[in-house]
């Protein structure tokens, strides 16, 4: 796999419900087709030149020694660190990335730092093995494969990622699920019920409309479609004591 180097790696990110974040490759194999906001800027400041450069991705070779310098510089005014914004921390049949995530984050944890991680792989169990305090989660928008297959075409199918973060919550590890890019019906007729359902054994939710794709805006009544979606979460969240977060701009007057 080709590597690449960097001259940092730890970073404050501007997202609302991030602090610090590291980012352990540049591009992202499972390709998917939201548009993808990590692509988008990757082609706009020049990172890659194309979807299918995108695809293949590179990994950060001196992680692990820029961390040995920057923790000891940052580790007080880090509450927290993702992984990752803008790739995939345990990306779909690369190990190589999977491991460089653990070992980022088992030293983080050393540290005494949380970390959280959101994939649309499969988590390891070995996660299990490291701080109580870290966080895992899974994104999640349906449980149609062959949707999966045209949105998000080399990531992990559906099952398998439900699996490994159902696996993880029954070793007593924090887990969570984004639902977000959430689809419009006019993508694909599907009920967001069952996807809680499926889900409905972890700690958080996350839910977040799609953007950046001119079809949702062609889909009667949108606006009223997500606040819609997002009180079924918050209905559910509420009810059964879990915690929930809505993405800004989801909840729109009608």
């Amino acid at each position: 796999m080709e590597k690449i180097m960097r001259k940092s790696l730890l970073y404050k990110t501007g997202v609302e419900y991030g602090d610090y974040t590291i980012n352990i490759a540049e591009g992202c194999s499972h390709g998917c087709k939201y548009p993808c906001y990590a692509m988008m800027m990757a082609k706009r400041f020049g990172k890659a030149k194309t979807y299918e450069d995108w695809c293949c991705p590179k990994l950060i070779g001196n992680a692990l020694e820029l961390l040995d310098i920057e923790i000891p510089k940052l580790k007080d005014k880090i509450q927290s660190v993702q992984l990752c914004f803008t790739t995939d921390p345990f990306m779909y049949n690369y190990p190589e990335i999977s491991d460089l995530s653990s070992q980022c984050m088992r030293k983080l944890n050393e540290s005494g730092i949380k970390c959280t991680a959101l994939t649309k792989g499969t988590l390891p169990f070995e996660l299990s093995e490291l701080s109580n305090e870290n966080e895992y989660g899974i994104t999640l928008i349906s449980l149609n494969e062959d949707f999966r297959k045209e949105i998000e075409p080399g990531s992990a199918p559906y099952v398998e990622r439900i699996q490994s973060l159902k696996n993880l919550h029954e070793a007593g590890c924090k887990t969570w699920v984004s639902i977000e890019p959430y689809p419009t019906p006019n993508f694909i007729e599907q009920s967001l019920d069952e996807i809680i359902d499926a889900i409905s054994f972890v700690d958080k939710i996350i839910f977040g409309r799609l953007n950046y794709n001119a079809k949702v805006s062609q889909y009667k009544d949108y606006k009223k479609f997500f606040n819609e979606m997002a009180e079924k979460v918050i209905l559910f969240c509420e009810t059964n004591g879990k915690q929930y977060h809505i993405k800004e701009g989801t909840i729109t007057k009608s």
